[in-house]
């Protein structure tokens, strides 16, 4: 492994992230599990980046891979496309945007992008309100709105950002407020916000903050956003890439938790479509999406192979109920999760919902972040046969645990035991 190691630091930049103090090369999975080079099995509690939605290897995708990729792998957006115009159709049925469009990408990067420029252009306006902690991708333009310094290595951007309260619960000036108060002084502090500057083109905000350790408002906060943004004509964009399609259980979007007031006016998804293949994209009604009056492509966008994938992936999903199935089993994790954290004095807090649980680690007595702790528990984990991964904007503090939607309780316990001996061990 030091060889391949050697040779990744030798091609590949300083910036590019890898877990364990020694990278673990995976080779292959099954359902909820994977298997390194030296063949020892891990249970998988974090799925490439809540990318693997339904399961590895699931049998559906795979053969609907292998058939498409025996026909015609590509062709670009310039022919029509038969599965992309299917999955366009189920997705603009789910999304709940009515006269709604749909436009594929490569990731959620992209699909973020877009939706960056479809509200600047629509709106004429280069102002985009975005919220403390939040992360949106990887490129020029989503860096520059991304409201977590660990992930924002620049602040040259294309696009004017001001930053909203509202997206962490348990930290910040609100923190101590309850419920109703909190949502109605982010209000107030969004009111007096906008009445210090030309009206934004958009908020875009994350149902459950992903890269931030998966934190979330109250339910109703973006619904009670929507009713001021709604008084200026200011668009709402749902980044819905790891909140999407079922995993948080309650819901099919994570935007339907604050959704009195109807959908968003974008919505953006990527990650768990595609089981793992490239696929992200953007949906929008007619209006917004048409708004763009030059010529545009995408030639890796809505790929035949692709689309194959996450029709077969969806079709899985939605006719095996994964969305209930991480409303019951990621409750029961939750619950024992939080039972093990109150035997643990450096758990601050367990959060999420479905199958999408943040377990935060701080110096026992304190608020303050302790973001070796949250190294320490990765490893010992990964050494009981545990992937999870991490996040937070206090210095990485979040443990992040993120299985395929298809766990079952039996794995999801065996998880639980395994992250209770990794947690008694570092603490």
């Amino acid at each position: 492994m030091s060889d391949l190691y050697d040779r990744h630091r030798a091609v590949l930049p300083d910036w590019l992230a890898l877990y364990y103090e020694d990278p673990l090369e995976i080779t292959h999975g099954e359902g909820r599990y994977v298997w390194d080079a030296h063949g020892r099995r891990y249970l998988d509690f974090f799925g490439g980046i809540l990318t693997t939605m339904t399961a590895h290897a699931l049998p559906e995708v795979t053969k609907a891979v292998s058939e498409q990729a025996g026909r015609i792998i590509h062709s670009s957006t310039l022919y029509l496309n038969r599965p992309m115009v299917e999955l366009a159709e189920r997705i603009a049925r789910l999304s709940g945007i009515p006269d709604a469009r749909v436009f594929f990408t490569t990731s959620g990067t992209e699909a973020n992008d877009t939706a960056l420029l479809l509200a600047t252009t629509y709106r004429r306006s280069n102002t985009v309100l975005a919220m403390r902690n939040s992360y949106h991708g990887r490129s020029f333009s989503t860096v520059g709105i991304t409201g977590n310094r660990g992930w924002s290595p620049t602040s040259l951007s294309p696009l004017q950002t001001l930053y909203v309260h509202g997206g962490v619960r348990t930290r910040g000036p609100f923190a101590h407020l309850d419920d109703d108060r909190f949502v109605e002084a982010c209000v107030a502090d969004l009111k007096d916000l906008l009445g210090h500057t030309r009206p934004p083109a958009a908020l875009i905000a994350e149902p459950i903050q992903g890269v931030g350790g998966f934190t979330s408002p109250p339910d109703g906060l973006y619904a009670a956003f929507r009713e001021v943004l709604a008084e200026h004509g200011i668009l709402w964009i749902s980044d819905e890439v790891q909140t999407g399609w079922g995993r948080t259980g309650d819901h099919f979007w994570g935007w339907q938790a604050h959704g009195r007031n109807g959908p968003p006016d974008i919505l953006t998804f990527a990650k768990g479509l595609g089981n793992g293949m490239s696929v992200g994209g953007v949906v929008a009604r007619a209006e917004i999406m048409n708004c763009l009056d030059a010529n545009s492509i995408s030639t890796f966008g809505g790929t035949q192979v692709t689309m194959a994938a996450g029709l077969a992936n969806l079709t899985y999903l939605l006719e095996h109920d994964l969305q209930g199935n991480a409303r019951r089993v990621g409750g029961l994790l939750i619950e024992r999760l939080r039972a093990v954290a109150a035997k643990v004095p450096a758990v601050r807090e367990v959060r999420g919902r479905g199958l999408m649980i943040g377990v935060e680690l701080a110096r026992p007595g304190t608020d303050e972040a302790d973001p070796q702790a949250a190294n320490a528990v990765l490893e010992a984990a990964r050494d009981g046969g545990l992937l999870i991964g991490k996040g937070g904007g206090h210095d990485t503090s979040a443990l992040r645990i993120a299985p395929p939607l298809s766990l079952t309780v039996a794995e999801a316990e065996e998880g639980a035991a395994i992250l209770e001996r990794a947690l008694h061990a570092v603490s």
